[in-house]
């Protein structure tokens, strides 16, 4: 089995640490970067197969599959380390295209991005890869599935959908301060909130390719208040400004 080295130790390297470990009969051996130092501890008084490398360059030295989820920003420092040309290295690091991804590893030349979102920790991702690659799929078969990209230009475009989550969450907060400010308390308004979404997005999971126009339709009951909704948030340029939103996010995204 594969030894992984995690580069970076932020909210997705705890996701993925979380579904490669927790309830599982046999995790693999996995050495943290002490970057995210805190998290790191965290992860490696939780899992017996976890530890915490006192280097960067420790974790390469002693890792057969080296997952990088640094910052976009500190990338370069990837140069800095010496790598084998037996290394398999999968990057989730955003705007960080395969030509750069190659020169930054060298001699290093099996190689891939990905897209690894917070489900993985329930091993419930759909994590989209490029260019496909034995190793990564491997690793995100433990952890959901692999949804492998051929084309850079609509791996690119799956990745500017995943920069929609602060927004979905800020939708969420919207409406909850909404209630707030009607007298519901804090607790409470977001208890409901949540309750309302969780409800709605359970019955998506495991779903093969659901139709989310059907959905809309169903909860948009003729003359319903949820039509007016939908209907106002449409007529104020909500669903265009979200299109506009995305189209920034895959020129950003694009390398």
């Amino acid at each position: 089995m594969a030894t992984y080295g995690v580069l970076g130790v932020g909210a997705i390297a705890r996701a993925i640490v979380t579904g490669l470990c927790h309830g599982v009969a046999d995790p693999p051996s996995i050495v943290l970067s002490p970057r995210g130092a805190a998290t790191a501890a965290e992860l490696a008084e939780r899992f017996p197969t976890v530890q915490v490398a006192t280097e960067n360059q420790a974790v390469v030295d002693s890792s057969d599959v080296v997952v990088i989820c640094l910052r976009t920003a500190d990338a370069p420092l990837l140069a800095e380390l010496e790598w084998r040309p037996d290394h398999v290295v999968v990057s989730a690091t955003a705007a960080l295209g395969m030509s750069r991804l190659l020169e930054l590893v060298a001699p290093a030349a099996k190689a891939c991005r990905s897209v690894p979102m917070p489900p993985v920790a329930d091993r419930a991702g759909l994590t989209a890869v490029h260019p496909p690659l034995t190793e990564a799929r491997e690793l995100f078969h433990r952890l959901g599935e692999t949804l492998e990209v051929e084309d850079v230009a609509a791996y690119e475009a799956l990745s500017a959908t995943s920069a929609t989550l602060a927004g979905f969450f800020e939708y969420l907060s919207t409406q909850a301060d909404w209630l707030e400010g009607r007298g519901i308390a804090p607790t409470d308004a977001r208890r409901y909130v949540a309750a309302i979404y969780a409800g709605a997005l359970t019955s998506l999971r495991g779903a093969a390719a659901p139709d989310f126009a059907g959905l809309a339709g169903e909860y948009a009951t003729p003359g319903g208040v949820n039509e007016q909704v939908a209907g106002e948030l449409r007529e104020a340029g909500a669903f265009a400004a979200l299109e506009r939103a995305l189209d920034g996010a895959l020129a950003r995204l694009a390398t």
